[in-house]
C-alpha cells in the first residue's frame, strides 16, 4: 500500500487543490512540503518540514479533506497523522497577480508572500502571516510582529493585505502607519465641529474587516491617539475582525504602554523577526538581483552579504546603488567597482556613524526630496520645513556646531540654523503629529 500511495501522491494533492479551491501560494506553503513517512496498521503518517504553526494549520484546515482524498485514491479506509520533521518551507510558486480591489486601501502590490524570502530568522512570522491571510480572524487575532527596522515586518503586513484582497475581495482591508493614524486623530481634534466629524474618523478605522497597522510604538505616550486606538481595537476584535500590528519591540518592553493594551496585544500571537543569517542574506540578494534584472557575479553578492548585515532594506539598497551607478557611469559591474561604489554604504552599516550628511539624506528620503533640494535656496514650505527638521535632528543627534550644520545644508549661516532648530523645538510642543514624525526619523537614523 505504501508504493500505491507514493504512485498516487501527486494526483492526491492536485485533486485536493482543485476540489478545495486552494490558492497556489497556500498549496506550496502547506501541502507541497508534506512527505510520506509510513503506512502501518491503517494509519498513514505524513511529515511536515517546519514549525508548530504549520502543523497546527495543516491539522485544523487540511487534515480531513486530505484524508478523504487519500482514501478515495486508495479505495481504502485509513487514518492520517501529520508529524513534524526537520527542514524549512521552500516555495517555487509563480508570483500571484494582485487584482484591483476597491475594498483595499494603502496596500503596495509588489509586497507579496512570493517576494518575501524565508529564512530561519523569519519563518515563524511568515507562516503565521500566511495563516492569517488564509483565514482572517480565525487563528491568530491579533497577530503582533516585532523586530528591528528593515527586517520585513512591513512587507508581511502588505503581503497579508494583498493576499486577502486577491482572494476575498468582499473584505475591506486597510493598511496604515501609526504616523498616519496619529495625524488623523490630531486632525479630528483640531477640526471637530460636531460629533459627526468625530464619528467619520472613528468609522474609518472601525468599518474594516482587516486592519494592518505598522510601527505601533509611535502612538505610545500620545494619550488621545492611544485611547482611540484602544477603542478601535476593542471594537474590531469584538466584531471578529482581523488585526495585525507591527512594532520594533515586544509589548512588554514598550515603555509607558498601558497594561490593558499589553494584555490585548498578548491575547493573540506575538512573533519576533530577527536579523537575517548569512545564507538568508545571500538568498535575498539573489532574488533582488533577479527582480532588478541585474547581471552580477556571485562574488559580488557574497561580498555584500559579508559586509551588510543589519537588515533587508540595507541589502536591497546596496544592489540599487550598484545598478544606478553602473547605468549612470556606463561601467562594468565587477568586484572592484562594487567595493568602490559601496565604500560609504558598508562603512555606515558597520560603524553606524551618525553624521549631518546622513541625517539630511534620511530626512530627504522620508519627505521624498532630493539632496539637491535640501541644500538648495528654495523656500517653498514642502522643502523649507523638512530642511528645518534636518537642522533640528543634526543639532540633537550630533555634537557638531551650527556652522558645521550650515555647511552641510548649502553653506547657510549659523543664525539660519539656530532659527530652524528653535522653530522645530517650539512646534514639537504643540504638534503631536510632528512629534511622531521626529520619533520615526530618529529611529530611522539610529535603529539601535
Amino acid at each position: 500500500m505504501l508504493n500505491k500511495l507514493r504512485e498516487n501522491w501527486d494526483n492526491i494533492l492536485n485533486t485536493l487543490r482543485s476540489e478545495g479551491d486552494i490558492t497556489e501560494v497556500s498549496f506550496n506553503s502547506w501541502l507541497k512540503p508534506l512527505t510520506i513517512v509510513s503506512v502501518k496498521d491503517n494509519i498513514i503518517t505524513l511529515g511536515y518540514d517546519d514549525s508548530d504553526i504549520g502543523l497546527n494549520i495543516l491539522k485544523k484546515k487540511y487534515l480531513k479533506p486530505l484524508q478523504i482524498c487519500i482514501n478515495d485514491a486508495l479505495d481504502a479506509d485509513f487514518s492520517v497523522n501529520i508529524i513534524s520533521s526537520c527542514g524549512k518551507i521552500e516555495s517555487d510558486e509563480t508570483k500571484p497577480i494582485i487584482k484591483k480591489n476597491n475594498n483595499s486601501e494603502g496596500l503596495e502590490p509588489e509586497y507579496t508572500f512570493d517576494s518575501f524570502v524565508i529564512g530561519d530568522n523569519n519563518n515563524m512570522a511568515a507562516a503565521a502571516s500566511l495563516a492569517v491571510a488564509e483565514s482572517p480572524a480565525t487563528l491568530y487575532n491579533p497577530l503582533f510582529l516585532y523586530g528591528g527596522p528593515g527586517l520585513g515586518k512591513t512587507h508581511l503586513l502588505h503581503a497579508i493585505g494583498n493576499f486577502i484582497a486577491d482572494n476575498n475581495p468582499e473584505l475591506k482591508v486597510f493598511y496604515v502607519t501609526s504616523e498616519t493614524f496619529v495625524n488623523d486623530i490630531v486632525s479630528m481634534i483640531r477640526n471637530m465641529k460636531d460629533e459627526n466629524d468625530k464619528a467619520n474618523i472613528r468609522n474609518k478605522y472601525r468599518e474594516v474587516d482587516v486592519l494592518l497597522i505598522d510601527d505601533i510604538q509611535f502612538i505610545i505616550g500620545k494619550d488621545s491617539s492611544q485611547t482611540e486606538f484602544f477603542n478601535a481595537f476593542n471594537y474590531l476584535q469584538s466584531h471578529n475582525k482581523q488585526i495585525v500590528i507591527s512594532s520594533d519591540k515586544p509589548p512588554k518592553e514598550m515603555e509607558i504602554l498601558e497594561e490593558r493594551m499589553i494584555s490585548r496585544f498578548l491575547s493573540g500571537m506575538t512573533i519576533d523577526i530577527q536579523q537575517p543569517a548569512y545564507e538568508t542574506r545571500v538568498a535575498i540578494l539573489y532574488k533582488k538581483a533577479e527582480e532588478l534584472n541585474l547581471n552580477i557575479s556571485d562574488e559580488i553578492l557574497h561580498f555584500i552579504a559579508d559586509n551588510v548585515v543589519s537588515n533587508v532594506r540595507e541589502l536591497e539598497g546596496a544592489l540599487n546603488k550598484i545598478k544606478l551607478y553602473s547605468e549612470f557611469t556606463k561601467s562594468k559591474i565587477d568586484i572592484e567597482f562594487a567595493k568602490k561604489v559601496l565604500i560609504d554604504f558598508i562603512s555606515n552599516d558597520k560603524n553606524n556613524e551618525i553624521t549631518p550628511k546622513f541625517i539630511i539624506k534620511t530626512v530627504a528620503e522620508h519627505y521624498e526630496l532630493t539632496m539637491e533640494e535640501m541644500i538648495s535656496s528654495k523656500r517653498s514650505k514642502n522643502i523649507a520645513y523638512p530642511r528645518q527638521i534636518a537642522m533640528f535632528l543634526c543639532r540633537n543627534l550630533t555634537d557638531v556646531s551650527f556652522e558645521e550644520i550650515g555647511r552641510n545644508l548649502g553653506n547657510r549661516d549659523h543664525t539660519t540654523i539656530k532659527h530652524g532648530v528653535e522653530k522645530i523645538e517650539n512646534d514639537i510642543k504643540e504638534d503631536d503629529s510632528l512629534n511622531t514624525t521626529i520619533e520615526i526619523l530618529k529611529k530611522k537614523i539610529n535603529p539601535s
